[in-house]
């Protein structure tokens, strides 16, 4: 485990490390402010007016250029800060540039009206929504009062801008604030599906080697006990070893390929000899038609986790499994009349050191499997046995997939059969 994690942790350091970079390229900082610096040239009318002395009281005028110019920079830089953007700093220099701006237009008119789209540009890179028709709407009515008290009916070109560049700015800036969002959403979603295909990458080897290393021991220890009385016996088992081995290697490869696919006709075949191996005797019963191939992989994978718990386990003399196929759904038992539930440490693969929940008892390999069925629409419980504090028992329900699982036409379903090995 610990391997695992020093393996891994050098890849969770470095997509901790790629995420907050690419963030900070996507999200618009204050540096965005620069690109609404170049409308202040709005204002250089109302400079020249300034220089030429064609403004009465021009102390005043230039103090509030001053200030307006002031307070513009800084509600723009303060719109791409999303922690600044509706504070009330914002809000008090917003404010402060409302007082200037009807200020200086309804005391001089002419030029120093173009201050009026200037503020509703500095409006719309901070309001959205409700908040921008709220305050815009009287914004533009006064802005119309004002304007047709020095301009006439030039009123209607200083309100129109007035309200374009508060529209235009508040939408662009909004489709950008979207943009953004959508490529951080895309690359969490890019970022759950890795995650979400290496945590199914790792039920699979997870209940592939741990039904194989179970395998391998069982015989291991039979063929220990075998050697000194039965040597032909015990070479059998080192055959079975061998055999098993090899296949494992084959599974993996095809694990890694993501070709694999559970037979679960050779996952009973491999129980049979697993639960022999191990003292236990098998009792598979069949009816039913035949499962389509989706069904079968995942009743193979329930057929390996549970045989691989009661071989390491259950301590059983007898374990039966029951595939019971119908037309709507398929249904597989798997009993032993082992030990049961026992309290004791967890285990990496035990139902039986397994947690304890609503619907039975589960371990890790369970609780994997559990999530597989339930994508595939079926469910799976475990739990003890039909005599109190005897067996344990692993029930498994899918439904039938009427274009995969329907049994061929004409062909009559398979009788049921008792095998006792």
């Amino acid at each position: 485990m610990s391997d695992g994690a020093t393996k891994t942790r050098p890849e969770r350091v470095g997509a901790q490390r790629r995420g907050p970079r690419t963030g900070r390229r996507l999200r618009p900082g204050p540096t965005a402010g620069f690109a609404m610096l170049p409308w202040l040239l709005l204002g250089l009318g109302s400079f020249s007016n300034l220089v030429q002395g064609e403004t009465p009281n021009p102390w005043f005028g230039a103090i509030g250029l001053l200030v307006f110019n002031s307070l513009y920079i800084n509600v723009v830089f303060r719109a791409f800060h999303p922690s600044a953007r509706h504070s009330r700093g914002t809000w008090g220099a917003l404010a402060g540039m409302a007082v200037m701006t009807f200020g200086l237009g309804g005391a001089y008119g002419g030029s120093w009206l173009l201050f009026f789209p200037l503020f509703g540009l500095a409006c719309g890179t901070v309001l959205r929504g409700r908040h921008l028709v709220l305050a815009g709407t009287p914004l533009v009515a006064a802005v119309a009062v004002v304007s047709a008290v020095h301009d006439g009916w030039g009123a209607v070109t200083i309100a129109y801008g007035t309200v374009i560049s508060m529209l235009v700015t508040a939408a662009i800036l909004a489709l950008s604030e979207t943009v953004v969002e959508l490529r951080s959403t895309r690359q969490e979603l890019a970022r759950s599906a890795v995650a979400e295909e290496r945590l199914r990458f790792s039920r699979d080897l997870h209940d592939l080697l741990g039904h194989t290393l179970s395998v391998i021991v069982v015989k291991s220890e039979a063929a220990r006990r075998l050697a000194p009385r039965d040597m032909d016996a015990a070479l059998a088992q080192i055959t079975d070893i061998e055999s098993v081995g090899r296949q494992a290697l084959t599974e993996i490869r095809e694990a890694v390929t993501g070709y694999r696919d559970t037979s679960l006709t050779t996952e009973l075949d491999r129980a049979r000899s697993a639960l022999t191996a191990a003292g236990i005797e098998p009792v598979v019963r069949q009816s039913g038609p035949p499962p389509g191939p989706r069904t079968e992989a995942l009743l193979g994978w329930v057929v390996r986790e549970a045989v691989t718990n009661a071989v390491r386990h259950s301590g059983a003399t007898r374990c039966e499994i029951t595939v019971d196929g119908a037309p709507e759904q398929v249904r597989l038992v798997i009993a032993d009349d082992g030990r049961g539930v026992r309290s004791g440490p967890a285990d990496d693969m035990g139902t039986e050191a397994g947690t304890r929940t609503g619907t039975g008892y589960r371990g890790t390999g369970l609780t994997g499997l559990t999530e597989r069925l339930a994508v595939a629409g079926g469910s799976l419980e475990a739990g003890p046995g039909g005599s109190p504090g005897r067996g344990f028992r692993v029930t498994a329900v899918l439904p039938v997939d009427p274009t995969a699982d329907a049994p061929p036409t004409g062909k009559a379903s398979p009788t049921e059969s008792e095998r006792p090995a």
